[in-house]
């Protein structure tokens, strides 16, 4: 499935994290994932949080530049092998990963992918039978 994520531009100055952070607890919006990737001027700090537009509002208030983007999230055993064949699937359809990263659930991981192609992506995934999360899946987490 196809399920919204955050992505935040911060400076590369210390405490800017810190303060979308604060932020966000201050109003108890749960974390469920964050990724950061930074270059020498920049960060883009990604969340899965559980409402997505309640939480881009907030941030948009205390001025931070905020998107909300779609990416897609696969339950799947917590070993590289399962992971690898994720990516086979996508590779063998020339479907580009952007960007990836993945958490644990339980036993199990959970990794969020942006593709180049996310609906061809879910098909494709579908198509095996792996296990996609829906935003609502990510409610009880």
């Amino acid at each position: 499935m196809i399920i919204p994520q955050l992505s935040i531009f911060l400076e590369n100055k210390s405490g800017r994290l810190t303060e979308v952070l604060e932020a966000l607890g201050k109003e108890n919006i749960r974390i469920i994932a964050l990724s950061v990737a930074d270059t020498s001027e920049f960060g883009i700090l990604r969340l899965i949080v559980p409402d997505p537009d309640r939480a881009r509002a907030l941030l948009k208030e205390q001025h931070f530049t905020v998107n909300i983007s779609e990416v897609i999230s696969v339950r799947t055993p917590n070993e590289a092998q399962h992971y690898a064949r994720l990516l086979r699937i996508l590779s063998d359809l020339d479907i580009s990963v952007e960007y990836t990263y993945g958490f644990p659930h339980g036993k199990e991981a959970v990794i969020v992918l942006r593709c180049s192609n996310n609906e061809e992506a879910v098909k494709a995934l579908e198509n095996k039978n792996i296990e996609l999360l829906s935003a609502k899946d990510f409610k009880d987490f």
